[in-house]
């Protein structure tokens, strides 16, 4: 796709960028730098995270920062040519009902995902826990040219309050409702690193589960940035109003700015504290 020298010259008039995006391919210009909640992954009949259901409140305030697109397209070079964050929401297993079975992540996904991160692209990957029909196997393949991997040990929801040294979202009070701990290979050139560690001096308010290890991690191969966490519930409209979920409500929480500032470093734009 070429892009139409009239509109560029007026996209330098009028202050609006017209680069090449991640794939290469020149990208159309943008006010905002766009991002794509991708349900391609996502069985047909899945209601969990719905954009205009239990995801609206994320999707709402994202748009604040980013121009949001949501399809369920394939993910490849042309879907995400203008494309600067990708976020992928727990990709199902199995079929749901009659529907058909989703699509897995292919090679030919992790060749055009790989390349998407490796020249600059932003990946937000989120899974969530057991008998949610999430997908880890072929997921997992994509994660290992980032040098990490989700596992099937679990902690049970708790609020963590995050060390002041961690970086992007120190200081930060996280209600995480249940997930998976992530394995981290320190050999990557991705440059894997684990964000939030289990603290398990703080407990579970209800379970037992309590899994020493990596819940929220980054990646930086090439250009690109990599965000994977092991939780898809925090980012809920139940969550964000703390009214929890089976019997469980974490209270006093910083969810929608830890993940304003993950989205934000990702896609290279400041960090800095919301005013």
């Amino acid at each position: 796709m070429k892009t139409n020298p009239f509109i560029g010259a007026l996209a330098l008039a009028v202050g609006i960028e017209t680069v090449s995006g991640p794939t290469g391919i020149a990208a159309e210009p943008h006010t905002k730098p766009v991002l794509l909640y991708s349900r391609y992954y996502n069985a047909e009949g899945e209601h969990r995270y719905e954009p205009n259901g239990t995801y609206k409140q994320v999707i709402q305030r994202l748009r604040e920062d980013f121009e949001v697109r949501i399809h369920n397209k394939p993910l490849t070079r042309d879907t995400l040519a203008d494309v600067k964050l990708l976020f992928i929401v727990n990709p199902s297993d199995k079929a749901v009902g009659n529907n058909p079975a989703p699509p897995h992540v292919s090679a030919a996904d992790i060749n055009v995902l790989s390349g998407f991160v490796k020249n600059g692209g932003g990946l937000v990957v989120s899974g969530n826990q057991e008998n949610h029909n999430l997908e880890v196997e072929d997921m997992n393949k994509l994660l290992a040219r980032f040098g990490i991997q989700a596992t099937n040990l679990y902690t049970d929801a708790k609020k963590l309050v995050l060390p002041k040294e961690t970086p992007i979202i120190g200081r930060l009070r996280w209600a995480y409702y249940t997930g998976n701990l992530l394995l981290l290979d320190s050999s990557s050139p991705a440059n894997p690193r684990a964000l939030v560690m289990n603290d398990l001096n703080q407990k579970p308010p209800k379970g037992t589960r309590d899994q020493a290890g990596c819940l929220l991690a980054t990646a930086e191969p090439g250009k690109g940035r990599v965000v994977v966490v092991t939780d898809s519930g925090w980012l809920a409209d139940w969550a964000f109003d703390e009214e929890g979920i089976g019997g469980v409500a974490l209270k006093g929480q910083d969810n929608w700015e830890i993940f304003r500032r993950l989205t934000h470093w990702a896609s290279h734009l400041p960090v800095g504290p919301e005013p």
